[in-house]
């Protein structure tokens, strides 16, 4: 039985899907005013594993993330460039689509844009101020945080001790400095006409409208990263319990930070790696296997030491793998049964809250074992195994045997048994050069 950490709650707590058999995700998205970096990939690695599994467990799974595309950094990013936020917008969300495919993530069921619920949102809002938890100034629609009784419920802090994380908009006319935005009226960069002025709406309102719109009551599961806990998925919560009188989703799932030599990423130190630079050096799937070999709750720590250490093991793994799969095929084996047994060492490690760094050290384990047997038979269920845990990880490549290598390894195996070394170190090196040994 599948138990995870609930943020809403803070304990672990056992998954019970609203309706039965079927699960509703939402994640948070990026803001695309430029290429992601490697922490942004941590939420879209992880719950890419959280849906593959679920689907493992057979529950069907609606799967959404959304892709914030009005946003100030983006009007900023787009003058800086000389480009309409439009076309920016559209340049880094499909650079964002290609590296989440290259990190072997599968693209979310649906993704929807901010863009396309501006409607949606400007009557949200409205059913807000009609209700009196939103209020209008000269700058803008501010949501009334002191009409929700639990603010603060998510992120354990206390409505007249709000400090943390906090921008807090310069505008006096503002019943309370921690009242947060709804729409803000400008001239400025992409707008939209509404009842209170030309403008566009806030961050908070957009994942909320996003959210009932889509799925039109509660989620079973909202993800994103630790850093949206407060304010942002805090105030998803406030305006979901004034409109819909609940906390938008049934269970709440923040993945850790991802520093740089112990070091927080930040434009201003410089230390920010992007993942489209990352995977020019590493194995985009060796990148994936550091991320899921650390607890999803856990702060990782990012070096080029450490990245090298994991683009070893995910060689030795790949090549340890490809050895078994041209030894079983050139002896003309086809599909092993997976090893019922070892499938319930995984789920329980898996239902445990998801606890992948269990799992690859089973890999590791299993690994060895697929080298050490010399039963066709135990190495083809092994292999099999293997495989179909690494792909509801992600991290199974698809290996495209040529006939060529076929004969190569053949031929290997005859020049060892006839002892001509001479022949065999040639040929075993042409299979190292490709990488199947």
């Amino acid at each position: 039985m599948l138990k995870i950490y609930n943020t809403l709650t803070n304990q672990i707590e056992t998954f019970k899907p609203i309706k039965p058999n079927k699960v509703n995700m939402y994640v948070c998205g990026p803001t695309v005013y430029s290429d992601i970096h490697i922490g942004n990939a941590r939420p879209v690695i992880f719950f890419d594993v959280v849906k593959r599994y679920l689907t493992h467990l057979n529950y069907k799974v609606y799967y959404v993330s959304n892709i914030t595309d009005v946003d100030d950094k983006i009007i900023d990013r787009a003058k800086a460039l000389g480009m309409n936020e439009e076309t920016l917008s559209k340049l880094y969300t499909d650079r964002f689509l290609d590296m989440q495919q290259k990190v072997g993530s599968n693209l979310p069921d649906f993704m929807p844009k901010a863009t396309d619920y501006v409607t949606s949102m400007i009557e949200y809002i409205d059913d807000l101020v009609k209700n009196e938890y939103a209020y209008e100034t000269k700058e803008g629609v501010y949501f009334r945080i002191s009409k929700i009784k639990d603010y603060g419920i998510l992120s354990n802090q206390d409505l007249n001790a709000l400090n943390e994380g906090v921008r807090i908009d310069l505008d006096p006319d503002k019943e309370n400095p921690r009242d947060f935005s709804l729409w803000k009226k400008t001239d400025d960069g992409l707008r939209f006409s509404s009842p209170w002025g030309d403008g566009r709406p806030g961050w908070h309102t957009e994942c909320a409208v996003m959210n009932h719109d889509i799925f039109d009551g509660e989620i079973d599961i909202h993800g994103g990263g630790t850093d949206l806990r407060f304010p942002h998925h805090e105030n998803e919560i406030a305006q979901t319990e004034a409109h819909d009188h609940h906390h938008l989703a049934k269970y709440w799932m923040h993945v850790g930070r991802l520093d740089v030599d112990q070091v927080k990423m930040s434009k201003s130190l410089g230390n920010i790696t992007l993942v489209k630079d990352m995977i020019d050096t590493y194995h985009p799937l060796a990148f994936r296997l550091f991320m899921i070999a650390h607890h999803y709750r856990q702060p990782i720590n990012y070096s080029i030491e450490v990245m090298n250490e994991y683009a070893g093991i995910y060689d030795k793994i790949i090549r340890n793998l490809k050895k078994a799969f041209l030894s079983l095929s050139s002896e003309g084996f086809q599909q092993g049964d997976i090893d019922q047994h070892i499938m319930q060492q995984f789920e329980a490690m898996m239902n445990d809250d998801f606890n992948t760094p269990n799992v690859i050290t089973l890999i590791y384990d299993l690994i060895k074992q697929l080298n050490k047997t010399i039963d066709n038979e135990h190495k083809l269920s092994l292999f099999a195994t293997i495989e179909h845990i690494l792909n509801i990880l992600g991290l199974m490549p698809k290996f495209e045997l040529e006939d060529d290598i076929v004969i190569v390894y053949r031929d290997w195996q005859a020049a060892r048994e006839q002892k001509n070394f001479r022949l065999a170190d040639e040929l075993r090196g042409k299979l190292t050069e490709q990488g199947w040994i």
